[in-house]
């Protein structure tokens, strides 16, 4: 007898389906099960709204986690900057894979660079946290820039640029690399300018937490420097109580020499979103040997940035 097929569930977005597909063909690999591909429909990808007036990127999380919750589904997989901070004790976080590329992408009109746009060019993006970054760099640079509040998938972005509404658009690199359209970003920001998402760039592939032989299937596909990365970048959010929709941003680099990592480096910003003031800092030390390490680490640099003034740049946030 067939083992039962293990259901997937996932977004409808075109993104969200690459990534599970992905993931799905792993599992495949790993099991030698089927894997199907359950869609399940979020209020984030039916509403209008801006993310932050309807509660920030964990709307497109919830509807996937009452799936998993109530057995519709087996496993689930999410964008890991997607996920709230704090995790419900009835899932787990079975695996966190390596991670893409975590930087921003610009795709631009006439293939322009970030500091070859026009003086007032129209920027789109729906994240404050680019936009306070953007903003800082501008002004650092004496330049006009024109942020615009955009939501909609990958397609819907670039459509703005394409048909002349919008000079440019940020992306997430990550996500234009799984769908295949990394050709058309005409320049990657640096993370020396704006820092990524906490978590940008990775999946995690959560799973209800009574199921233990799922989840140790899925750990094989666990990736121990992502995760530690990540962990810290999500402390660091979660110490400076921020929520999904304020402009944080925070990248932990680990660092050696020829292969051997010896070191991480944790960076975290803040700003307001006009740009005019940003706390940024960041700590180098030995990668933290555990789970608890990690969170420490960014508990230790957030409390670091708070005490440089970031709580008072966060009450812009909505309440």
């Amino acid at each position: 007898m067939t083992e039962r097929a293990l259901r997937l569930g996932t977004r409808r977005s075109k993104l969200a389906m690459a990534q599970s597909g992905q993931v799905a063909q792993a599992v495949r690999q790993l099991t030698g099960r089927p894997v199907e591909l359950v869609e399940i429909t979020t209020y984030g990808d039916v509403s209008r709204e801006q993310l932050a007036q309807i509660g920030g990127t964990g709307v497109f999380v919830a509807a996937l986690r009452e799936a998993l919750l109530a057995g519709e589904v087996d496993f689930a997989v999410h964008s890991l900057k997607d996920l709230p901070t704090t995790q419900p004790d009835d899932l787990l976080l079975a695996a966190v894979p390596p991670r893409e590329d975590p930087r921003d992408a610009l795709i631009a009109r006439d293939g322009l660079s970030f500091d070859a746009l026009p003086d007032g060019a129209r920027v789109g993006t729906g994240s404050p946290r680019r936009t306070a970054q953007l903003n800082a760099y501008a002004r650092a640079h004496h330049k006009r820039i024109e942020i615009v509040p955009i939501r909609g998938n990958i397609d819907t972005r670039i459509g703005y640029v394409r048909s002349g509404e919008l000079d440019a658009v940020v992306l997430a690199a990550a996500g234009l690399s799984r769908i295949g359209r990394t050709d058309e970003i005409t320049d990657f920001l640096s993370v020396d300018f704006v820092l990524p998402a906490p978590g940008q760039g990775a999946l995690a592939i959560e799973c209800a937490a009574d199921h233990a032989d799922l989840a140790a299937v899925l750990a094989e596909l666990d990736d121990p420097a992502t995760r530690v990365a990540v962990t810290a970048e999500r402390s660091l959010l979660a110490a400076l109580e921020a929520g999904c929709s304020a402009p944080v941003g925070a990248l932990a680099d680990l660092l050696g020499e020829e292969q051997v990592v010896t070191e991480m480096r944790l960076r975290g910003v803040v700003g307001t979103t006009d740009g005019s003031t940003l706390v940024q800092l960041s700590t180098t030390g030995p990668v933290p040997p555990s789970h608890g390490d990690a969170i420490a680490l960014g508990r230790e640099l957030a409390s670091e940035m708070l005490a440089k003034g970031a709580a008072g740049l966060m009450g812009e946030r909505a309440h």
